[in-house]
């Protein structure tokens, strides 16, 4: 079974308007709202369980029987209902991606919506509410800022190229990644989505990620995908399709670059 266009523009569409409400309540409450340990080395606010209500009651509003993954749930859980549409269609919700920016007053966060079919994204949309810039993309369409076409581009790693760092490694930076800060320019956006969506505009040549979740990333590589980047683990292997099923919060490491990026990360890797 298959989607047709009219269904991913219609999911689209209800992805834009509850990503845009959710960033525009975010901005609002910016330096009014107390940030408290959600776990070791992570914070949340009000203001996240907040946005997450906004974009799961939008999307209802359409689509009352799809699923949802999220970040924000009970106890510092992930959020999750199982779809009861058919066919099965689940969201994977980051309500705002950069929360520890977020709760420190520094406008740098998105937020990240993405619906999935049958473990795939089939619909990504990052948003950042201080810059008003809209990424979007559609599974087989192109991946665009604002209306316009966004590309991945063809730079390789070099001195005046930029690279997107995760915030979290497991333990020491690993010396390839040491290798690759030293020969180019690094940057952390403090949020992957935007790492991502940054990788899918060409700004960045590549994004090197330990620990993000699926609500982290699925909008993201959607957008990077759409825009001709390639997006696998460390071990150069896809991680879509996903049994959303069985998803229980699991990380993943991920390298995400453009096509001539990608294989010589991919090699340094193995070195």
């Amino acid at each position: 079974m298959s989607l047709e266009q009219k269904d991913l523009s219609e999911i689209l569409e209800a992805a834009v308007v509850a990503a845009r409400l959710a960033g525009q309540h975010a901005l609002e409450q910016m330096g009014y709202v107390k940030a408290v340990k959600k776990n070791e080395g992570e914070l949340v606010t009000q203001a996240d369980a907040q946005c997450q209500k906004i974009i799961i009651q939008r999307i209802r509003e359409t689509f009352p029987d799809h699923g949802f993954i999220a970040e924000e749930g009970e106890e510092g859980r992930m959020f999750k209902r199982a779809p009861l549409s058919d066919p099965p269609i689940w969201w994977a919700i980051d309500p705002i991606d950069g929360t520890n920016n977020f709760a420190h007053g520094i406008p740098v966060f998105t937020v990240s919506v993405a619906a999935l079919f049958e473990g795939e994204p089939v619909v990504g949309v990052v948003f950042q509410p201080a810059g008003d810039s809209m990424f979007t993309a559609v599974k087989g369409g192109e991946a665009q800022l604002d209306g316009r076409r966004i590309w991945a581009g063809d730079e390789e790693i070099g001195p005046l190229t930029s690279v997107g760092l995760d915030s979290h490694f497991d333990d020491a930076l690993p010396a390839w990644v040491c290798r690759i800060i030293q020969q180019s320019r690094f940057r952390n956006f403090g949020t992957t989505a935007l790492h991502l969506a940054y990788v899918a505009r060409g700004g960045l040549v590549a994004a090197l990620m330990c620990t993000p979740k699926l609500w982290d990333i699925a909008a993201g590589v959607a957008l990077a995908e759409a825009a001709g980047a390639v997006v696998t683990d460390w071990k150069g292997e896809r991680v879509f399709p996903i049994d959303l099923d069985r998803y229980e919060g699991q990380s993943f490491r991920l390298v995400a670059a453009n096509r001539k990026t990608h294989p010589d990360i991919l090699s340094r890797i193995k070195d």
